[in-house]
């Protein structure tokens, strides 16, 4: 009787939808219009576990050139030799030294910050659209998100046990091991080192990427809202939203590694890092490790918009959120 129903209404039901007939009236529509936080949760971990398994080689450079110091404690000429010293040393898998610390934070750290955006695009879009200062906001408050939730943490641990590969004796046999005597010895906030740097890193890294690629869809699309975006070209306005994020907060990342380091001791907090890197090395000095970093971050960037839009494309076909439903 009830299939009769929705068949003189709408022709052939496909099976799916015979087996759940409210998606006949909210599935296209609700996808688009829904609470996504949870979609955004599930697509940017799975998302972010498979970036930093193909970029993590060009993170592990830009962190050894970053710690770099002048003088006697200099050890890499540039690029080139800080690669090929480690393939030297420690074989081609010597690159990917610290993956796991990654690969572990990833997942969270993708996942909340997508979350955070789907949620507050939820809340501050009118008629599907963000005005200019919403996606700065959106951005921003993802990044915020994402610093305090799990980049902090991370970044901490993945520097220090980058930086503990750099002494002639590394203290450090894997990663419970490293984790525990980093707490050991500095306790819990031994792995909160430099959260301010990298509240303001991730903020502007998140306000200046989402902005990018969001007003980049925008202008793509027009005046059609639902027009779809090649995920090619995706990845093109992440590619664009990387470089500009490299370009603008270097500086921020710089001390933001040096207050992560086995030595972030000798700074007595964030504006002191940045004034000492400033009276011992220079200006130039906050832009150590741009090229590894750009090559990085514009892939990351890239890979990780054509990556979480596809998986957010399958999720609003076949996954309808409570607020969808009704």
């Amino acid at each position: 009787m009830l299939m009769n129903r929705f068949s003189a209404m709408t022709g052939p039901i496909p099976m799916p939808f015979f087996q759940r007939p409210w998606m006949l009236q909210h599935g296209a529509a609700a996808a688009e219009g829904g609470n996504k936080g949870l979609k955004g949760v599930l697509a940017g971990g799975i998302t972010g576990g498979i970036e930093i398994c193909i970029t993590y080689p060009t993170e592990y450079i830009k962190t050894q050139l970053q710690l770099d110091e002048k003088g006697d404690r200099k050890r890499y000429s540039g690029l080139t030799d800080c690669i090929r010293k480690t393939v030297i040393q420690r074989g081609f898998f010597g690159l990917y030294r610290g993956l796991s610390v990654l690969l572990y934070g990833s997942i969270p750290k993708t996942a909340s910050r997508f979350g955070a955006f789907e949620t507050l695009k939820n809340h501050m879009a009118e008629n599907g659209q963000l005005s200019i200062c919403s996606k700065l906001l959106c951005g921003l408050g993802a990044g915020v998100c994402e610093a305090v939730i799990a980049v902090t943490p991370m970044e901490t641990i993945k520097v220090k046990f980058i930086n503990d590969q750099r002494t002639a004796k590394p203290q450090f046999k894997g990663f419970l091991h490293g984790v525990g005597r980093i707490i050991s010895n500095d306790g819990i906030g031994g792995i909160y080192k430099g959260v301010t740097a990298t509240i303001l890193k991730q903020g502007s890294n998140q306000a200046i990427r989402f902005f990018v690629v969001e007003s980049l869809k925008d202008s793509y699309k027009a005046k059609n809202p639902q027009k779809s975006v090649p995920k090619l070209l995706v990845g093109a306005f992440g590619f664009i939203a990387g470089a500009a994020s490299v370009l603008c907060n270097t500086p921020l990342d710089v001390i933001k590694t040096r207050m992560q380091g086995l030595e972030a001791a000798k700074y007595h907090n964030t504006a002191d890092c940045a004034l000492k890197i400033w009276h011992n090395e220079g200006i130039s000095a906050f832009y150590k490790g741009t090229v590894p970093r750009l090559s990085r971050v514009c892939l990351d960037v890239a890979f990780t918009f054509m990556i979480y839009d596809s998986f957010m494309d399958v999720f609003n076909r076949v996954w309808y959120t409570t607020d969808e439903i009704n």
